[in-house]
Formats: structure tokens, sequence, C-alpha cells
């Protein structure tokens, strides 16, 4: 179904969010970010409440696993989701459900969880991750090097129809943002 990248850019400080899915208006519910909180993609069968709820987490001190692991632990359904997160001093973690669609996966190392569902092989969240590491560029351009690799990958076996990518500040209001930008339906 979904794709997705949350980075900290440990030069800037930078949070972010990349996402693609054959879907519409994804930039409405995956990505969630807050200057020098942290970031989160929630997808498959996306629990929209892990955004706000998990930032809520993280700015009262949780870090990016703990946040996490108590967002699951309340739960019931939590074997359909996917979710990533990344805190504002770079901890990151990610889940995938026993109940995503395969291929589904998730990759996490400092300062960044890269999440995949319903692709059209498991070497789709890799490609990912050596695209984000090799890539140069301000953390949106990293961002957009890794959706491309993704879909060269081969990507959502449905194939493209929504992206979005979020960037905020290292620090500012909770509005902040240094990118914003949706495709909310493109066929």
């Amino acid at each position: 179904m979904t794709y997705s990248i949350v980075a900290r850019d440990p030069a800037t400080g930078e949070l972010g969010v990349a996402v693609q899915t054959r879907w519409p208006f994804v930039g409405e519910t995956v990505p969630w970010a807050e200057p020098g909180v942290g970031a989160v993609a929630t997808q498959s069968f996306a629990e929209k409440r892990y955004g706000p709820l998990g930032l809520e987490r993280m700015r009262a001190g949780a870090s990016a696993p703990d946040a996490l692991a108590a967002l699951l632990a309340e739960d019931d359904d939590r074997e359909v989701r996917q979710i990533g997160m990344v805190d504002g001093q770079g901890r990151s973690a990610s889940f995938t459900g026993s109940r995503c669609v395969f291929a589904a996966g998730q990759i996490t190392s400092d300062g960044v969880a890269i999440q995949a569902n319903m692709m059209e092989r498991p070497t789709v969240w890799p490609a990912i991750a050596d695209a984000f590491g090799r890539a140069s560029g301000d953390l949106a351009d990293r961002l957009v090097t890794a959706l491309r690799a993704a879909e060269s990958e081969g990507g959502d076996v449905r194939g493209r129809q929504s992206a979005a990518l979020v960037v905020v500040p290292a620090d500012g209001p909770a509005w902040a943002r240094r990118f914003e930008v949706r495709v909310d339906d493109h066929p």
C-alpha cells in the first residue's frame, strides 16, 4: 500500500517524512512532524491518532522507541499497522504488524525509520535505506531521492497515486515547516 521514510538530519536537526502510495490524500494521514520533538509515519490501515499522540509522548520526553511501544500497547489492531518514528535526538523505531500485506518490512538506523507494505518485492525498503544513505543535499533532497529509489525498485504493487513530503526545522513553533508538499491525487 505505502512506503515511507522518517528521518532526522544530524547536521541541522531538521526532521522529515516522505511517503508515496496508491491511495489518495496520503499527506493528510501518514506524515506528522514537529520541530525539535519528532516525526511519525503511520500507515497500513493507518491509525491517524498515532501521529499526534506519538508527538505528544515525545514532547513529554519519551524516546521514539518508548512512544511507539506505548501506542502499540493501547491498540488492539496493532497487527495491521505499520509505524515509523524518529525523535528530536535521532532515536528511531519502526513496527510492522504481522497482518500487514506482503511484501512488508522495515529498517531502522540512527535517525532513520523506513517502512513499506504491499510492495512489488521485499527489496524496496532496503533500496530506500541505501539511497538515503548515499544521497547528498539537504534533508528534503535526500528524502525525495529515497522515494525515487523505492519506485525504481518496484514500489507499491498497485502503482502510484499520492505522495507527501514534510520537513520541519530543528526548533520553532509546532506549525513551523521548511517544506510541506502534497500530491493528493495524480493518476
